[in-house]
């Protein structure tokens, strides 16, 4: 998990939602609500998931869209903007996402908890999708 300030409150939530459904959470940051620069805490988590350290990452800034571009620009990365669960799940399903990006200011607590359960649950379809997301790689 990582956040910008905007983010900070949604991330210490889902943080929370994360560890009493079980799962083992890392934390790359931020750790208050003061104002920082998103892309500190986004280039390391999106590290350790191309790395294979993680399997899938959650990034929180205001909007989503700044740690999403961010993370986007590792080359193992497929960051999606999640609004709504249905889009969390699609991301999964058709285009291999490993990193979630919720917009922290335009979407509810309950809202951000459905859409980390839909990114979770669902699994990538393969199949005519693998052929799409074997081309997003730059050569």
């Amino acid at each position: 998990m990582a956040s910008d300030h905007a983010g900070y409150l949604t991330k210490e939530d889902i943080k929370r939602y994360l560890e009493e459904l079980g799962h083992q959470v890392w934390d790359f940051g931020t750790y208050s609500e003061e104002s920082v620069d998103y892309p500190d805490f986004a280039h390391p988590l999106a590290i350790a998931v191309e790395q294979g350290e993680y399997a899938l990452g959650f990034v929180f800034c205001g909007s989503g869209n700044g740690v999403s571009i961010t993370a986007n620009k590792h080359q193992g990365i497929r960051s999606a903007l999640c609004w709504i669960p249905e889009i969390a799940a699609l991301a999964r399903q058709h285009n291999d996402a490993n990193v979630c990006a919720i917009p922290a200011r335009f979407v509810s607590s309950h809202e951000a908890h459905l859409i980390v359960k839909a990114f979770l649950d669902a699994k990538f379809e393969g199949g005519r999708h693998q052929n799409r997301v074997d081309k997003i790689r730059v050569k």
